[in-house]
């Protein structure tokens, strides 16, 4: 339970071994960069701002050409890819990508313009596609799908509305244009919607023809061709097969520059590295021939890398304690055990200085909470198995996952011990299968006791364990005022509220309402109910008198003392809270008692026998994927409200050290035989 002591490093040293410390300092990864000293008239800092985003701009075209590859020519993954971790390659294999670095900036180049190029024949197969279907119904016309003329005579293609006919255009042309009694209209084809025309009338008289067609919905088409339908659709399939075989040419290019995919995953992880180095060094202030880097390190490894730089450069190196006001970022440092939580500290916020690390002690309630509410021994089982499996089978995976597993292998084993305590094994598989299929009813029975028979007992039990848990918060509160020195906000703040909430439990503990809700009737001797009464008003006394201590006002003293006590209604939902640890322990029996009750309504023989397994598999997985989100869900709650709530606030910063943040591969240290 430990917060990494941090010191400050300052190093100073030759300009010409500054590209060399660098990527040392890169590759240790232990020093976050945080100067204290500006620019003077001696030390300049450099701009690398464009140095840096040109290397940006090429690690983000390399990525944006294995996403092309990704979707083109998809990788072959496992199930289990995301806990396979990075690619590690030899430090020579990244020696000889980063020589042809150029090559593969030119091949990333290409697959994105082949993806560009890719896209505009698509669009061009789709215009068309278009254009095919809007030349469709003109087919059985053999001129020019156009307004054409003769010496004597005009053809106008169009469109009318549907259900147009023959007679009805003729009507309408007798109607608005009775002079054009030349007209001559065909009908090429009709639809629904639309019937398509092509009208044939003198040229003297085709704008009155037109003029009198329009009036009654008619429309000349969108597009014009200089051909005939169908030598225009012959053209515009010719042309889609070209498009098609560029299509294919370009897939077939993409996939010979998959080849290069390994490569450049590696090239985009040195410039993502390079483009992380240029921003370090242009927060260093450099004088003409030397430059200094300082940052927060780990104690522990402060002297380490002071060794390693001035065994191998001149250079000076300083380290030095923090000062009193200075804020460090945070590293958590906990036994393999409770290192598997420290993520959900992390989510809650990392200690602010002065506050301890709460990670060792919650573990321990964490994983005894989460057993309980899961609280089925097959279940745990399961989880612990395939957790541990999985850690063992993927020893590369991220720190985040691996801590994530560890954390459910702990659980998992702790819902088994819960399980083996209540008698849950699937719910009450056994007694089903035992009865369904060999006629005799086996019970396992419980170590402690099973809940769905005995549920109030585990309820006065879930209490219990929570007023353990809040007790413990209030305590380490309690330590730290003491550790400070404050040792009558320990008195006001913790000790008066100890006595106020111990005094009210020892004085509902004979009552009758917690009777009828234990099914069992205490009987403390007077003296301890006297003591009960006396510690409760001390404490409460105390709180109303104390907690405004701050304050000269002693009308505003009493008025905050009395506000202070109000929480104590606080303390009551703080403590109900952990009937959750009752609630979520039977739902998970409850409602795998359900699937097996429902799987031993099948028959008795081959085909039951596989409904019921049917039944059994689907059932159970769908009952612990549910219970095992609640379970994670409502421990962090009790950690995070009730727990953290008593004494913890965060807001510490996390360590960000300088080092090779790659996406996609690691480079193996160089080993020294």
């Amino acid at each position: 339970m430990a917060v990494l002591k941090m010191q400050r490093i300052s190093i100073c040293a030759l300009k010409k071994d500054r590209k060399a410390i660098l990527e040392k300092l890169q590759s240790l990864g232990v020093l976050e960069v945080s100067h204290v000293i500006g620019e003077d008239d001696d030390f300049q800092k450099m701009d690398t701002a464009q140095q840096k985003a040109g290397f940006e701009k090429a690690a983000a075209s390399v990525d944006q050409a294995l996403e092309i590859l990704e979707k083109y020519v998809p990788e072959n993954k496992s199930m289990f890819a995301s806990l396979e971790g990075k690619k590690l390659i030899d430090q020579e294999e990244e020696e000889k990508v980063r020589q042809e670095r150029k090559e593969l900036l030119r091949a990333a180049k290409e697959i994105s313009d082949l993806d560009r190029e890719h896209a505009e024949q698509l669009a061009s197969v789709a215009k068309i596609h278009n254009s095919i279907e809007s030349l469709t119904p003109w087919l059985s016309l053999d001129v020019p799908l156009k307004p054409s003329e003769t010496e004597r005579t005009v053809l106008i293609p169009g469109t009318m509305p549907g259900g147009t006919t023959i007679e009805s255009v003729y009507e309408a042309l007798a109607e608005r244009a009775p002079e054009a009694e030349s007209a001559d209209i065909h009908m090429i084809s009709s639809e629904q919607s639309s019937v398509y025309l092509a009208v044939i009338c003198l040229k003297e008289e085709a704008g009155a023809v037109e003029e009198a067609l329009r009036s009654a919905g008619f429309a000349r088409p969108s597009q014009t061709w200089s051909r005939t339908p169908a030598q225009e659709k012959e053209e515009l399939l010719r042309e889609e097969a070209e498009c098609r075989e560029k299509i294919a040419a370009v897939e077939s290019r993409i996939g010979e520059l998959a080849q290069q995919r390994e490569n450049l995953k590696i090239v985009s992880d040195y410039y993502r590295v390079r483009a992380e180095k240029y921003g370090v060094l242009g927060q260093l202030p450099q004088s003409h021939r030397t430059f200094v880097i300082s940052g927060y390190i780990p104690q522990c490894e402060a002297q380490r890398v002071s060794d390693e730089l001035t065994g191998k450069y001149d250079c000076m190196v300083d380290i030095e304690e923090l000062k009193e006001d200075e804020e460090a970022p945070v590293i958590l440092k906990n036994n393999p055990f409770s290192a598997s939580m420290e993520g959900v500290v992390e989510s809650y916020g990392l200690p602010a200085k002065g506050e301890i690390d709460p990670t060792t002690i919650m573990s321990f309630f964490y994983v005894f909470f989460f057993g309980m509410m899961l609280s089925d021994a097959a279940y745990g089982a399961i989880v612990a198995i395939v957790c541990g499996v999985l850690v063992h089978k993927f020893p590369r995976m991220s720190e985040g996952m691996k801590k994530s597993l560890k954390l459910f292998f702990y659980c998992g084993l702790s819902t088994l011990v819960w399980g083996i305590l209540f008698g849950g094994y699937f719910g009450n598989i056994v007694d089903i299968v035992s009865e369904k299929f060999f006629g005799t009813k086996i019970t396992v029975p419980a170590v402690w006791f099973a809940p769905l028979d005995d549920p109030m007992k585990l309820l006065v039990f879930s209490l219990l364990f929570g007023v353990i848990h809040l007790f413990t918060g209030l305590g380490i509160k309690g330590y730290l005022c003491l550790k400070d020195g404050k040792v009558m906000d320990f008195i006001c703040d913790v000790v008066l509220w100890y006595l106020l909430v111990i005094g009210l439990i020892l004085m509902l503990l004979p009552s009758d309402i917690f009777a009828s809700i234990a099914q069992t009737h205490i009987v403390f001797p007077g003296w301890l109910n006297t003591m009960a009464g006396g510690l409760a008003a001390v404490g409460a006394v105390g709180i109303v008198l104390m907690s405004g201590r701050d304050k000269k006002n002693p009308a505003l003293r009493l008025a905050l003392g009395a506000y202070d006590l109000y929480n104590i209604t606080g303390w009551l939902s703080d403590v109900l809270s952990y009937s959750r640890l009752l609630a979520l322990g039977l739902a998970t029996g409850v409602i795998a008692s359900v699937i097996n009750q429902m799987g031993s309504m099948v028959p008795s023989n081959v085909i039951g026998a596989l409904g019921f397994a049917v039944i059994f598999v689907i059932g159970h997985s769908l009952n612990l994927a549910i219970n095992l989100l609640g379970a994670y869900v409502h421990t962090n709650r009790l950690q995070f409200v009730e727990f953290f709530g008593k004494f913890y606030d965060g807001g510490g910063a996390p360590f960000n050290p300088f080092k090779e943040n790659t996406k996609y591969t690691d480079i193996k240290e160089e080993t020294i035989s």
